[in-house]
């Protein structure tokens, strides 16, 4: 039975207060144990008309998720999808400010930004001609629903990180930009540093063997929800390497070759 409009509107509600709070609310897949996706996906655009009465602008999607190693962790065979927002965007080099975020992580990714609509059944090659260019990019996952029970020791379902917007919190664009028709993207890959060190390396052929791929995808589950990635808009198109944690006082540096550089610094 799908959650009523009232138990929708407590857990967006509940997931807003949680991001200005800086507290973490407990597993909506505990509270509601028969929730869908189809409730998830309800809450995450629940959340949207909040998001702009605080002055907020969809700037683009983020596609999770997309991993074989991730999906099996999770017993899925499906990504996820989230909403950028307009607060969400740091530019390269950028500090976060300390207790912005709750439990910040760092995932390395292939940004589309499109210079057309893009919706419903839609081929690789209408991707590609509805594409302006891409480019490296850093997502800042965070998580306002606790990543695992205190009591029981659940951990997080699908349902409650798709709640939660996809554990998005931020993206980082690096400054080069390509033509994704002249660039071999199962074949972009990064290697990232946390203080120095190297700590994740990664191909874009982990995402669904081609980043493409993950935009046919988003553009069909948009459609089923009544969305469309719009013109001018970003979409991060899953993460090739595991997620990184980010205390205060960590450095990121992710070095995609030629395809560009991005780097983050979260304030001590």
């Amino acid at each position: 039975m799908p959650l009523s409009a009232d138990q929708v509107a407590w857990a967006a509600d509940a997931l807003i207060e949680a991001e200005e709070t800086r507290r973490q609310i407990g597993l909506l897949s505990l509270r509601y144990p028969g929730m869908t996706l189809d409730d998830a996906y309800a809450i995450q655009a629940a959340q949207i008309p909040l998001k702009q009465a605080q002055g907020c602008r969809i700037v683009g999607w983020k596609i999770g998720l997309t991993s074989k190693v991730m999906q099996d962790a999770l017993g899925i065979d499906t990504p996820d999808s989230g909403v950028l927002y307009d607060d969400m965007v740091f530019g390269h080099g950028a500090r976060v400010p300390r207790g912005r975020f709750i439990q910040p992580r760092i995932e390395a990714e292939i940004a589309f930004v499109m210079k057309d609509t893009l919706q419903g059944e839609v081929t690789r090659e209408a991707v590609l001609a509805a594409t302006d260019y891409v480019g490296p990019a850093i997502e800042i996952l965070d998580t306002r629903i606790v990543r695992t029970d205190p009591e029981t020791g659940q951990r997080r379902r699908i349902e409650d990180t798709v709640s939660d917007n996809a554990a998005n919190a931020g993206i980082v664009m690096g400054a080069k930009r390509h033509d994704p028709r002249e660039v071999d993207l199962r074949w972009v890959g990064a290697i990232v540093k946390k203080d120095g060190a190297v700590v994740e390396t990664g191909l874009g052929a982990a995402v669904l063997d081609d980043p493409v791929t993950g935009l046919v995808w988003l553009a069909q589950r948009m459609q089923h929800y009544g969305q469309q990635i719009e013109a001018g808009q970003v979409v991060l198109t899953g993460s090739f390497i595991g997620p990184v944690e980010c205390p205060p006082g960590t450095a990121i540096d992710a070095d995609f070759g030629p395809f560009g550089q991005v780097s983050i610094l979260f304030d001590e």
